[in-house]
């Protein structure tokens, strides 16, 4: 967690913008010990399994690549946002593999933004992240909502 005062508040996003996030470089012994710990399939954990799975090698696991995701916008985003959490994902797509020494970077791209019906402190804001590999290609998509903080009630409690 971080002590960076917010700077960005729910008014402050557009619905169409778009930022790029990033980046993060990929490599075998992250992929093998995520895999070990939360998602221990073969084609995770080694070459020799990943080729008995058909596949060219070691890849990473999708719930890696989201963790990944998380941390490049904890890195890059949500240390500046108003952030009050997610109320959840409403989905993820893994297209291509994630392989060792990949390098990945994220695009988020604000997709609504609505007030709370319930809290007027706080704003919803809809997002699509795209995560890209360093051939250009779209690794995993994943769309989410955001509660963030309004800024007059940022401005009204302090």
């Amino acid at each position: 967690m971080t002590d960076t005062v917010p700077t960005i508040y729910w008014e402050d996003f557009v619905q169409g913008s778009v930022t790029e996030l990033g980046p993060r470089q990929v490599s075998a012994d992250e992929i093998v010990a995520f895999a070990s710990r939360y998602d221990p399939q073969p084609m995770h954990l080694d070459d020799a399994g990943a080729r008995e799975a058909g596949l060219d090698g070691l890849i990473a696991s999708g719930w890696h690549t989201c963790a990944m995701l998380m941390r490049m916008i904890a890195d890059d985003f949500d240390g500046r946002t108003a952030s009050l959490g997610s109320p959840g994902v409403d989905e993820v797509r893994w297209l291509k593999p994630v392989r060792p020494g990949d390098r990945l970077t994220a695009r988020r791209t604000v997709t609504a933004t609505r007030p709370s019906n319930s809290r007027p402190d706080v704003g919803f804001v809809m997002c699509a992240f795209e995560v890209v590999n360093q051939a250009g290609e779209v690794v995993m998509t994943s769309t989410s909502p955001q509660m963030v903080a309004r800024r007059r009630a940022a401005r009204a409690s302090g």
